[in-house]
């Protein structure tokens, strides 16, 4: 076996840079499996991975730090809009600025090399990214509908267990989707990109990391200002921005003000969604726009003109709208997956050549991937651990554990191939599918259909995470052995921090579904589970006709860009179009700002766009989100530490 910490011993200065200088193998190898792989270790592991420091103390401790940290942004920007972001490039930049700027003060007498980067950003990623999934989702969900919260120790547990169920579950995936197939993982490969950048002998690395500490301090300073200003004082509530602009749109809209505003058809400022708007795209964003005007400015008044919707405000709407929204959500995901039917047999398909090159791999280079006893322990020790916790906490029997476990390992292949071709995980459709299957096993049983498919989307989202991380150690020359080790020690600190941070946010059900946090992936969850549980004849007539609007309209526009695939980039989004109704309008509105901004930026100064978007957009959400957690700690004061440890 290979030494899991390398010392921290590097090469000089000059072959690290003339290292990070070479252009990345993106272009694949060609030949036999067992030729690709000698390339790949002749010409891109031999110098790199044989003899550059990776896996160390440094790398892994600063990568845990650092995700522990971006875990709380994707879990704020995760209750407020059901979105996850990638760590991994703002961690890079974010380490590589910590440490240099430690060099120079002469605190570290070395600097970082590209692999132990490419370490640090693995472990960064497994914390900020792979952990904090399916609070947003499940756990969220089920304290929807069961009106009560889950004991962090049960949180906790069950989530660190579905973690290590998805990293083990990718060992025997790697050799397969990233030696043999080289797919892509797009993001695999800008990580890898940033990284050559920041270690080559550039200023490149310096100027993307200033503009990303700026962003976040301006980012800061503007959520304090929107929402800080009362932890001073009461009296200076009246200047915050949020205060201001309201007080403009009064005057602006006299008394139609209030009609609107209970339909969130306002301007409400939040900095962390125009960010995400530029990361995010055009395509997607003006869908949101578009549907989200629909949604709140036309069917919603109609509804209450006619009595239907009787209560004003976000809680008492979404409540009608959400139909429309999660079925067409849902009807396009799983249309999504059938359509992808030759990547689904591809991937089962890796069964049997998994099997088959475990074999020749003890012949050739297997001893710098991870060993396939890993798999076995990890699978083992985690289905144990969550078939007791389910049978013990919801009452699920252990065979239908077993059946969640073997159902995620067979998704989990299929929403990693898609990764690797599309950048995007399924995650969504995954959990759906398994939802859908134990709706026929358990049927009304709603906690036991959250949960198992809770295990699914869990497993799907941390096999992709690592297999997205490995690629870049791939393209580095990494050794992917260490690089698994990196990725498992992020999942220990991950699994506290968001579990113990989700505690607070949400201390039970009446902050879900707000303003504050719409939870629309909550809501998603929890509609699926009651509309399986109680029978769709349970509903009322029109929340019916909105599941199958929303359904036509999910499988029209999935259908669309098969049909008219020329026009592929101008149509709109499915899971777009249906995420607009399950939250904030204004929402929709600074998404598409920042698409927008984004878009002007590019085409005029595309140069610069190429350098700086991605760093400042990432700096703004993970300022933006810091800020707004500090505030929610600060404001429930002494009372936290009993939150966390008092159930």
């Amino acid at each position: 076996m290979t030494q899991t910490v390398a010392e921290e011993s590097v090469p000089p200065a000059d072959l690290a840079a003339e290292e990070a200088d070479r252009p990345l193998p993106v272009a694949p190898f060609k030949g036999t499996p067992e030729e690709i792989e000698r390339q790949w270790y002749e010409e891109v592991y031999r110098g790199r991975g044989d003899s550059m420091a990776q896996l160390t103390w440094r790398a892994v401790l600063i990568g845990s730090c650092l995700g522990a940290v971006l875990s709380l942004t994707n879990l704020y920007i995760g209750l407020k809009a059901g979105w996850g972001f990638g760590v991994a490039i703002t961690a890079c930049i974010l380490s590589y600025a910590i440490w240099t700027g430690l060099l120079k003060v002469g605190l570290v007498r070395t600097p970082m090399t590209i692999l132990e980067n490419n370490c640090m950003q693995s472990t960064a990623s497994s914390a900020g990214y792979s952990t904090g999934g399916t609070l947003i989702s499940a756990f969220a969900a089920y304290i929807i509908i069961n009106r009560a919260p889950l004991s962090v120790p049960l949180m906790m547990t069950w989530v660190f267990f579905i973690a290590i169920l998805g990293v083990t579950m990718a060992i025997p995936m790697k050799r397969q989707m990233i030696n043999i197939e080289q797919l892509r993982f797009p993001s695999g490969v800008a990580a890898a990109e940033t990284l050559r950048a920041l270690h080559a002998k550039t200023s490149h690395g310096m100027r993307a990391a200033k503009a990303l500490g700026l962003a976040g301090l301006i980012a800061a300073l503007d959520k304090f200002w929107a929402e800080g200003l009362s932890s001073i004082s009461a009296s200076l509530e009246r200047f915050s921005s949020g205060t201001l602009l309201t007080g403009l749109q009064k005057w602006l809209l006299g008394s139609h003000y209030e009609a609107w505003a209970g339909r969130t058809v306002v301007f409400s400022w939040d900095f962390i969604f125009v960010a995400a708007g530029a990361i995010i795209g055009m395509r997607v964003c003006a869908t949101m726009l578009i549907s989200g005007t629909l949604c709140w400015a036309v069917v919603v008044p109609i509804l209450q003109a006619q009595g239907v919707i009787t209560g004003a405000g976000f809680a008492p709407i979404v409540q009608w709208t959400l139909w429309f929204g999660a079925s067409c959500m849902v009807a396009a995901g799983l249309l999504s997956f059938a359509l992808s039917w030759r990547t689904a047999l591809r991937a089962f398909h890796d069964l049997g050549q998994m099997v088959s090159f475990r074999s020749d791999a003890a012949g050739g280079y297997g001893h710098l991937e991870a060993p396939m006893s890993w798999f076995a322990a990890g699978q083992i020790v985690s289905l144990v651990a969550l078939a007791w916790l389910a049978h013990a906490s919801f009452g699920m029997p252990v065979w239908q554990s077993v059946v969640a476990v073997a159902l995620s390992f067979l998704l989990a292949l299929v929403a990693c191939r898609v990764t690797g071709e599309t950048d995007t995980t399924p995650v969504g459709a995954m959990g759906k599918v398994t939802q859908l299957a134990f709706g026929a096993l358990s049927p009304g049983n709603v906690n036991v259909n959250l949960m198992s498919a809770n295990i699914t989307a869990g497993a799907a989202t941390s096999s992709a995470d690592l297999l997205t991380d490995l690629k870049s150690g791939y393209l580095l020359g990494a050794n992917p052995r260490q690089q698994f080790i990196a990725q498992f020690s992020g999942i220990f600190v991950g699994t506290v921090v968001t579990v113990l941070t989700f505690a607070v946010l949400v201390p039970d059900a009446n902050v879900l579904g707000t303003d504050q946090f719409p939870a629309p992936a909550a809501q998603t969850w929890s509609a699926v589970a009651i509309a399986l549980s109680k029978g769709l004849s349970s509903l009322e007539p029109l929340k019916l006709w909105l599941i199958v609007a929303g359904a036509a309209v999910g499988v029209a526009l999935t259908l669309a860009p098969v049909l008219l695939p020329r026009y592929q980039e101008y149509l709109p989004s499915a899971a777009a179009f249906g995420l607009a109704w399950v939250f904030n309008w204004y929402y929709g509105l600074l998404f598409f700002l920042g698409a927008l901004i984004a878009l002007v930026i590019g085409r005029r100064k595309p140069a610069l766009a190429d350098e700086f978007t991605l760093p400042v957009a990432s700096g703004v959400i993970a300022g933006g989100s810091l800020m707004g957690v500090a505030l929610v700690f600060w404001a429930n004061g002494g009372s936290i530490l009993g939150k966390l440890f008092g159930g």
